[in-house]
C-alpha cells in the first residue's frame, strides 16, 4: 500500500511547489517507506499556464527493483501515481489494441496504456480488478485524471486550494493546512478537469444491486459450486507478490477461510513454496486466540499469536485516530489490536497479508441481521453496509496497517465476487429455516466451503 499526493493548476513557481510537494507528500511516507518519488510539470507552453505536481511514496509489493513512481509512458507524455494493486494487469495487456510495451514490471503501469486506448472514461477503469487510487496527468491535453476502486478499498481525498488549484492525497493529513475545503473521494469514481462533466465525479462502477437498490430483488439460488468457484478465484489473484506475505487469521470464519485457500494453493500449486505465515492478536486467553492456533494447526501454516494489555491498547489510542482520522468509536476500538499486531508483523519484514473484511456486510452476518422481517429489508441493509464501508472497516484495515507500511488485500471485496454473492437472492441468506435445514448467520458460505471428503476447516470452525 502506497501514498500518493499531487498539486494541480498551482501559480507556485516550480522551486516553491516541489517543496510544498515534498512537505505534503512526505506526511505519508508511513504508507511508503520503501522509496519516494517527485515530478513537477512545469507552467512553459501556452497552453499549460499553471504548473502541476506528482508524489509517490512507495511500499514495494510487485517489482520492487524497477516499479518506482510516479510512471511514466514512452513518450513522457502520460504521469501516473497509483496505490493500491491491479491485480488482471497480464491479461489487460494481452487485451490491449495498441502496441504497448512496458517499461517496469509493476502491475500499475497498466494504467497507462488503458488510458491511451479508451481516454479517461469510465469504460477504461471498469476494466481494473483489484484496490487502486491513482492520479494521472496527460502534458498534451493538459488533462487531469483521479479514480479511486469500487469499494474505496483504498483511501483518496480531493482538496482545493485558494489559487484554484486540486489536490488529491492518499491521507487527509497532507491536505490539512493547505486547501480551503477538502473531502472523501467517493468510492468508484472518477474526477477528469476536461470533457462534459469536467470537475465533477463521475461514476464507473455500476452493478444493478449498487445502483438501482430499490429495484427488483435479485433472484439466483444459492449454488455451493459458483459461490465457492468465485472465492477461491478472489483469494487467488490476491496471492500475487513479489515480496513475504502472510494472512491474518482472527479464528473466526472469514480470515479462516481466506487462510485455508492460500494455505491449499501453495500445497498444490507450488509445494517448495515456504509455509504460509499467519498472524492473530488479542486480549490473553480469548477465545479468538484458542480458535486462530486450532486453525492454524489444521491447516499447518507457521503462526504467531500476539497478546496485548489494555494498557497497551489505551497507550497507542492517540497515534491510532492520527492514522485512520476518524473519531468513530467502534473502527477506533477495533483499529487498536490491527494497529500494534501490524507494527509486530513489519517487524518480521511481512509487506502484505490477505484479510476477511466484507464478508459481514456481503451476507449480513452482524447480530442484527437476525432481526430483518423480510428479504427486502435484509437486501437493503447490506448494500447500505458496503456502501458506507469506506468509512469505517476499509478505512480501519487500509489505515491501521499502513502505518506500519505493511498492504492489507480483502478478498470478500473482489468485483467480481460481488457480482455473485450480492446477486444471490436475499432470501438464501437470512437467518431461519428453509428445507428442513436451520440456517445461521452466513450460511450460504459456510455451506459452500462445507467439503467432508477434503475439509478446507474443522468442522466447529466452519459451523462456530
Amino acid at each position: 500500500m502506497c501514498g500518493i499526493f499531487g498539486i494541480f493548476s498551482s501559480s507556485l513557481p516550480d522551486t516553491e511547489l516541489r517543496k510544498e510537494l515534498i512537505k505534503c507528500s512526505s506526511r505519508l511516507r508511513h504508507r511508503g517507506p520503501d522509496w519516494s518519488g517527485y515530478k513537477v510539470i512545469s507552467a512553459d507552453p501556452p497552453s499549460r499556464p499553471l504548473a502541476h505536481g506528482i508524489a509517490h511514496e512507495r511500499l514495494a509489493i510487485i517489482d520492487p527493483e524497477s516499479g518506482a513512481q510516479p510512471l511514466e509512458s514512452h513518450d513522457g507524455n502520460v504521469i501516473v501515481a497509483a496505490n493500491g494493486e491491479i491485480y488482471n494487469y497480464k491479461e489487460l495487456y494481452k487485451s490491449l489494441t495498441i502496441d504497448y510495451k512496458p517499461k517496469t514490471g509493476s502491475d500499475c503501469e497498466v494504467i497507462i496504456p488503458l488510458y491511451l486506448e479508451h481516454g479517461p472514461s469510465p469504460k477504461m477503469v471498469d476494466k481494473f480488478r483489484g484496490m487502486f487510487s491513482f492520479i494521472l496527468y496527460d502534458k498534451e491535453k493538459d488533462l487531469v485524471m483521479a479514480a479511486r476502486d469500487h469499494m474505496g478499498i483504498t483511501p483518496l481525498y480531493i482538496g482545493w486550494g485558494t489559487d484554484g488549484s486540486i489536490f488529491f492525497a492518499s491521507e487527509m493529513k497532507s491536505l490539512v493546512g493547505e486547501c480551503t475545503k477538502f473531502q472523501n473521494f467517493p468510492p468508484g469514481h472518477i474526477f477528469c478537469n476536461k470533457g462534459e462533466k469536467a470537475n465533477e465525479f463521475v461514476r464507473w462502477y455500476t452493478p444493478e444491486w449498487l445502483v438501482n437498490p430499490q429495484g427488483p430483488l435479485p433472484t439466483t439460488p444459492f449454488c455451493a459450486e459458483t459461490l465457492r468457484s468465485a472465492f477461491e478465484h478472489a483469494v487467488n489473484r490476491r496471492m500475487m507478490s513479489d515480496v513475504p506475505w502472510g494472512v491474518l487469521l482472527s479464528g473466526g470464519l472469514d480470515s479462516s477461510l481466506v487462510a485455508s485457500i492460500c494455505a491449499r494453493n501453495i500445497a498444490r500449486l507450488n509445494p517448495k513454496f515456504p509455509r504460509l505465515h499467519s498472524f492473530t492478536i488479542g486480549l490473553e486467553n480469548s477465545p479468538d486466540l484458542l480458535a486462530a492456533k486450532k486453525v492454524a494447526d489444521f491447516l499447518g501454516t507457521i503462526h504467531h499469536s500476539y497478546t496485548y494489555t489494555l494498557e497497551e491498547g489505551s497507550d497507542a489510542v492517540r497515534q491510532v485516530i492520527h492514522h485512520l482520522e476518524t473519531y468513530d468509536v467502534t473502527t477506533v476500538r477495533a483499529s487498536t489490536p490491527m494497529y500494534l499486531m501490524s507494527r509486530k508483523i513489519k517487524a518480521m519484514g511481512i509487506k502484505m497479508v490477505l484479510s476477511g473484511e466484507g464478508a459481514d456486510e456481503v451476507f449480513g452476518g452482524y447480530l442484527y441481521f437476525h432481526k430483518a422481517p423480510n428479504e427486502r429489508e435484509f437486501f437493503d441493509e447490506t448494500v447500505d453496509k458496503l456502501s458506507r464501508l469506506h468509512m469505517y472497516d476499509c478505512l480501519r484495515c487500509n489505515k491501521a496497517m499502513s502505518a506500519w507500511g505493511v498492504e492489507p488485500r480483502v478478498p470478500f471485496l473482489d468485483a467480481d465476487f460481488l457480482q455473485v454473492a450480492m446477486n444471490l437472492d436475499p432470501k438464501e441468506k437470512m437467518i431461519g429455516e428453509k428445507d428442513g435445514v436451520k440456517r445461521l448467520e452466513k450460511w450460504v458460505i459456510r455451506k459452500a466451503f462445507d467439503d467432508t471428503d477434503d475439509p478446507y476447516l474443522p468442522q466447529e470452525i466452519l459451523w462456530r
